[in-house]
């Protein structure tokens, strides 16, 4: 009996073994897009298990660089209403999934934006970062067991910062008066109040399980 025992969990590890081989089998390929910013007015980053940095562009260009591979790749498309969207879509079977994530220089999205009027995006285990860059309209940043960074970010109409399991923290553009604040937090700290009224432009901020610290710039 103990000798039946042994060899089936032998033979389940093997199994296991050979399932996690074959999840880490894709092959990933440095690439880049570029798109012109004069055509492009806002931009939308959905991503899983992928870091997301957002730095302003330096000649007006819009340029992505990330990793694609065979089973994991990114979506990149422009809507009839000038939205670029870009959106991490997988092939893979469920088998694909059990292993070992992908090194992490393959796990990044690095973006250059110019002047826009809003900015969307969300990851998961992850951070996000986004510096010196200005939206017209709204800025919404989301990451479901990563932190949210912002450095000097300005939001002409409304910010919008979501973590779970991480931390947000950085800077805004303006004075605490500019500002209407809504902070929802668990387990965590924060800098700003529950709820503070007047402001012509709003301040969203919901962390749970992590701190908040946001400082206002000018």
């Amino acid at each position: 009996m103990k000798k039946t025992a042994a060899f089936l969990l032998t033979l389940i590890g093997a199994f296991v073994f050979a399932l996690a081989g074959c999840a880490n089998g894709d092959t990933f390929t440095e690439k880049t897009y570029t798109a012109d910013g004069a055509g492009i007015e806002k931009v939308t980053i959905q991503a899983e298990d992928r870091e997301i940095e957002v730095y302003p562009s330096d000649d007006g260009q819009i340029r992505i660089e990330y990793f694609d591979g065979e089973k994991e790749y990114l979506k990149i498309a422009v809507t009839e209403e000038k939205e670029l969207t870009v959106t991490l879509t997988y092939n893979k079977e469920w088998t694909d999934f059990i292993g070992t994530k992908p090194s992490a220089e393959y796990r990044k999205i690095r973006i250059g934006l110019s002047l826009l009027s809003s900015l969307s995006a969300s990851t998961t285990n992850e951070s996000i970062t986004v510096r010196s860059l200005s939206f017209s309209e709204s800025i919404s940043l989301a990451s479901n067991g990563g932190s949210v960074i912002c450095e000097r970010v300005n939001a002409g109409k409304s910010l919008s910062l979501t973590a779970k399991d991480g931390d947000i923290s950085g800077s805004v553009v303006g004075g605490w008066d500019d500002y209407s604040i809504s902070c929802t937090i668990k387990k965590g700290e924060s800098n700003l109040p529950e709820s503070k009224e007047d402001g012509g432009k709003s301040l969203t901020v919901d962390c749970n399980n992590g701190d908040v610290n946001i400082e206002f710039v000018k």
